[in-house]
């Protein structure tokens, strides 16, 4: 018999070639925004630079990731809302240095959450509940945290999403506009 090993464990470093594809799959067209191109030999070292660095939006410090013997299934990213303003101004000073780019994508949270900014499972990971274990592992951290309520944003375009986080318990709470598209706010409040 074989037993696979599973687990969901804080981000490494030298985790960023596996996470950093992940990150794109729920955050691309953010990304080619922020760093103004849409060239993988710019924005995959890029962002690699920024899930190493401790202190910004993308770091691994701010990641969770689903392990099993294949390498990485899964990740999700989330922090303080409230600090969302100091953890994107390294990353909008670095691009701005590195790339000559400016771009402000516009708030997407705030105060008072724990904001889930990214969750991806890999393709060949997907339906098997992967995603699910990941929100309830970051809900759990936030509650650890003391935080009251996570959040997230997920496209109006995306129904498919907004229907597995509404299973999860979240809520529709607004209507925003967020790096040029339209999306919806859910939150769950953490009891």
């Amino acid at each position: 018999m074989q037993y696979l090993c599973v687990m969901i464990r804080n981000a490494r470093p030298a985790d960023a070639p596996q996470a950093v594809p992940l990150l794109f799959q729920a955050m691309y067209d953010v990304a080619c925004k922020l760093a103004g191109t849409t060239s993988n030999g710019v924005l995959q070292p890029l962002f690699e630079h920024f899930f190493r660095q401790p202190g910004n939006q993308y770091s691994y410090e701010h990641t969770l990731v689903f392990e099993d013997e294949r390498g990485l299934g899964g990740i999700i990213v989330g922090y303080d809302g409230a600090l969302l303003e100091a953890l994107r101004e390294p990353v909008l000073s670095y691009i701005s240095a590195q790339l000559g780019h400016a771009y402000l994508p516009g708030d997407e949270t705030g105060p008072g959450e724990y904001y889930l900014d990214s969750i991806a499972v890999a393709p060949a990971s997907q339906g098997k509940g992967i995603g699910r274990q990941l929100i309830y592992a970051a809900e759990d951290k936030a509650r650890a945290q003391g935080h009251p309520r996570t959040g997230l944003l997920v496209s109006d375009g995306n129904p498919d999403a907004r229907r597995l986080y509404e299973r999860l318990g979240y809520t529709v709470r607004e209507a925003v506009q967020f790096s040029g598209g339209n999306y919806l706010h859910l939150v769950k409040m953490l009891s």
